[in-house]
């Protein structure tokens, strides 16, 4: 998906079609955005501006410990946040465990051939410029940022298709944004298109008011909904939406339906109206050369926050005289020290605990039961595979089209003959619904020879590679792994001559299942528990306590969402602590 992220977004493609429109309406409703990373507003954020050496502290500063459990994007952004929010004389230690060896959470890179030359995502792919922090943030740390276009490094043109399982209902050549390409959109579709845009941008309008005051910071996901006028978007499906507004069911089905399917694994039948618009908001996709993830490790490190990884958080216990939490973690192994801990975790009376990843996935216990908890939710399991091969896809496969698309996008069946089969229409059993939701072609590339060596989670290499052949690198999202049979089926492989040496089809294969996303259906509520253990005095909006960030992603899930609840639950603890101290 390209959506308000990417998805923050976690997982996210880029679908160029949409991208065609924008020079038919470009002014932008984003407010101008300062070198710091965090865009300017009226009375919503709060700067130390005063020279530091002007301000007089009292002596003997007691010190605020916080641990942040998650190094994602918004466990990174809390830490980062905090960090800019926090006023003169306050003094803050963070501590942030993370039970995996890297940082990001569902921002990671994997290593084609296990070769370091050769980064590609596995998860949340792009961002996109309205994308507050994360492209701020991009250009305060001086990442190198790069667009789709550049990223993708291939001597073919590009060429989108969408697939419905039976043949192309789209394509559009090379990616671009000719006139050619819009003049095409609007024959086949009408005004449905500029239609989609209008209501796209009024749609993410209301949503961007989320940063600014009096809306930011946020104590509730459902008011913040109700006064941004949009729960009409997320009261009803995105079909319906669509309708409502004038939006051709053929469009829908076509476009619209193909990017909410490779950004969400849903079909517009399913997932809410608000969600829908996200997923066309594409405009100026773009990545950081080598990895998103640098982000978040930028985030991390400008905090001077201790970061643990591959620590597992195991318990919380809460002192009732002190309302303080101590903390138990499996294999403490710091990195960015920024403090030197104690020789075990549980000796840090932490004030402020920050769960920055879904809790029912945490297996975390608490010593006693939380003031509210959030209701677990349900999310799609989608099942990434990369590989290379010396082919191309295969046009047979794809029933032989005139042009041969390199990224292909899918959607169901015409709405006509569309059969609900399970959660996203799809299945690998029906032949009239295509068994992944996309399939691109990355990159091209040369590989090292090959060795003995099989890195930890890639699959073995059948047959020989040549370090001189150029070959391709894909991408699959499917709702089901896909079998080495049914990979090599959409791939061009010729019919070897007698005597000549057999080549692998696919040289190097490496799977991942992600807990990607929520289901997101309708709904007019939200899950308001961003507070889930009040502060020692029993004061729920007071700066200590345990916060949570999860709770946006049944609104929206993406890369700057999560990124945008971690600096709101930042802002909340600060302001928390000054009241405190009034």
């Amino acid at each position: 998906m390209v959506s308000i992220h990417s998805r923050f977004c976690l997982l996210q493609q880029c679908t160029y079609t949409w991208g065609t429109l924008r020079h038919l309406n470009v002014s932008s409703s984003l407010k101008p955005l300062v070198n710091d990373g965090i865009p300017a507003s009226t009375g919503t954020y709060n700067y130390i501006t005063t020279d530091p050496a002007s301000i007089r502290c009292p002596e003997n500063l007691s010190v605020r410990n916080i641990a942040i459990i998650g190094a994602g994007s918004a466990g990174a952004s809390a830490a980062y946040y905090l960090r800019k929010f926090q006023a003169p004389c306050q003094s803050i230690n963070i501590t942030i465990y993370e039970r995996n060896e890297y940082v990001g959470g569902r921002s990671t890179t994997v290593h084609a051939y296990d070769d370091p030359n050769y980064p590609v995502e596995l998860g949340a792919s792009i961002f996109v410029k309205v994308n507050h922090n994360l492209f701020t943030a991009a250009e305060a740390f001086g990442l190198p940022i790069q667009s789709m276009r550049i990223s993708r490094k291939s001597d073919r043109p590009e060429v989108l298709g969408v697939w419905d399982g039976e043949g192309f209902v789209f394509t559009q050549s090379d990616g671009s944004n000719s006139y050619w390409n819009i003049a095409k959109l609007l024959w086949k579709y009408g005004m449905s298109p500029i239609y989609t845009q209008n209501l796209m941008k009024k749609t993410v309008g209301s949503f961007l008011k989320m940063y600014e005051a009096p809306y930011f910071p946020f104590t509730s996901l459902s008011n913040t909904a109700y006064d941004l006028d949009l729960l009409p978007a997320t009261a009803v499906t995105g079909q319906q939406y669509l309708e409502s507004n004038g939006i051709s069911e053929h469009f829908g089905h076509d476009i619209i339906q193909a990017s909410t399917r490779v950004n969400y694994a849903q079909n517009l039948d399913q997932i809410h109206g608000l969600e829908t618009m996200v997923c066309m908001a594409t405009d100026g996709a773009m990545s950081i050369e080598g990895g998103n993830w640098q982000i978040f490790d930028s985030m991390i490190k400008s905090s001077g926050a201790t970061l643990l990884l591959k620590s597992s958080v195991t318990s919380i216990s809460k002192d009732v005289s002190s309302g303080k939490y101590s903390i138990e973690a499996t294999s403490l192994k710091p990195l960015h020290p920024a403090q030197d801990l104690p020789s075990s975790s549980s000796d840090i009376a932490y004030h402020t605990i920050v769960l920055a990843s879904p809790l029912q996935f945490s297996n975390i216990s608490f010593s006693s039961p939380l003031s509210t908890a959030p209701s677990p939710i349900r999310y799609v399991s989608l099942h990434v595979t990369l590989f290379t091969s010396p082919y191309a896809l295969s046009p047979s496969y794809f029933n032989n089209p005139s042009t041969m698309p390199t990224t292909i996008l899918t959607t169901t069946t015409p709405p006509s003959s569309r059969v609900s089969i399970n959660d996203t229409f799809t299945t690998t059993t029906n032949p009239k619904h295509p068994p992944f939701f996309s399939i691109s072609t990355l990159r091209t590339l040369y590989p090292p020879p090959t060795d003995s060596h099989i890195p930890h989670g890639v699959e073995s290499i059948c047959g020989s590679r040549s370090p001189t052949e150029q070959e391709y690198l894909y991408k699959i999202f499917s709702p089901h792994p896909l079998s080495r049979s049914q990979i090599e089926a959409m791939l061009a492989v010729p019919t070897p001559e007698k005597g000549a040496q057999v080549k692998a089809n696919i040289t190097w294969l490496h799977r991942k299942t992600w807990n990607s996303y929520p289901y997101l259906p309708p709904r007019l509520s939200f899950d308001d528990d961003i507070k889930l253990d009040w502060d020692e005095k029993g004061e729920k909006w007071g700066g200590g306590g345990v916060w949570y960030t999860s709770g946006i992603e049944s609104f929206i899930s993406t890369m700057e969402t999560s990124s945008l609840m971690g600096m709101n639950v930042a802002k909340l603890v600060v302001e928390g602590w000054g009241r405190e101290e009034e």
